[in-house]
């Protein structure tokens, strides 16, 4: 098993109905993570629990770096819709 699938076995078993989405290689990735579960959450206490959730691969050296990004469904498709362009015909 990889380290991408190694990450996302470990958010999903910890966080029921998460749609995880990852990018990067070898040490270093970007997580997204969209669940309900983060409802009411501020930021930084969503990113505490994923990090937490990979804190022996951080320990051990298996991951230097993760950035995470973590959404409710709504915050999601409202991030979703707004980075929709719209096109201007003159």
């Amino acid at each position: 098993m990889n380290k991408a699938e190694i990450i996302t076995d470990l958010i999903a078993s910890a966080i029921e109905g998460a749609e995880i989405s990852l990018d990067g290689e070898d040490c270093t990735f970007t997580v997204w993570i969209i669940s309900q579960s983060f409802e009411g959450q501020k930021t930084i206490d969503r990113q505490k629990t994923v990090l937490a959730l990979l804190d022996q691969m951080l320990r051990s050296g298996d991951l230097h770096a993760v950035t995470v990004k973590a959404y409710t469904p709504d915050e999601w498709a409202n991030r979703s819709a707004a980075s929709v362009g719209v096109q201007i015909q003159m």
